[in-house]
């Protein structure tokens, strides 16, 4: 399928998407703020400077947008119709940096959350907030948020 826009159309779409500071983290930042939480952001001394470090828990958590990261089974993981070859390639190699930063940040002894931007959107930052905190303030190493079950 060929694109509906030009290069330099598609260029400026593309270079306007955020790796930061995206909407769906500047929510779950200020939610988590408002429960009482201190972090910091993006924090270079670890494994893919997660989005949200809890140094006091040795908790990180990282905002992941669907489409980018492919969520399994949502709705907003879709795949484009032009360049297949192209977009498969990025995301499984995004899909390789991730597991490769979980494991990293696992092995030097840090728990890492998983927030899906479906999450924030579905049920508001504020109920992923609450989620986030019960995890901070438990002993468990890992949470994906939403859960899905798994087969």
């Amino acid at each position: 399928m060929v694109d509906v826009v030009d290069k330099i159309t598609r260029s400026r779409m593309m270079s306007g998407i955020r790796g930061t500071n995206t909407k769906p983290e500047l929510a779950l930042r200020r939610a988590l703020h408002r429960l009482g939480l201190r972090f910091r952001l993006h924090a270079r001394d670890l494994p893919g400077k997660p989005d949200i470090v809890l140094p006091k828990y040795r908790a990180a958590i990282q905002v992941h947008g669907c489409f980018w990261h492919r969520h399994e089974r949502c709705t907003y993981a879709t795949t484009p119709a032009s360049n297949v070859p192209f977009w498969e390639t990025k995301f499984r190699e995004t899909i390789e940096r991730d597991r490769r930063m979980l494991d990293a940040t696992q092995q030097i002894g840090w728990r890492i959350a998983i927030v899906w931007e479906c999450a924030i959107k579905t049920h508001g930052a504020d109920a992923v907030a609450n989620e986030v905190y019960a995890w901070v303030r438990s002993q468990e190493a890992y949470r994906e948020i939403p859960r899905h079950d798994r087969a």
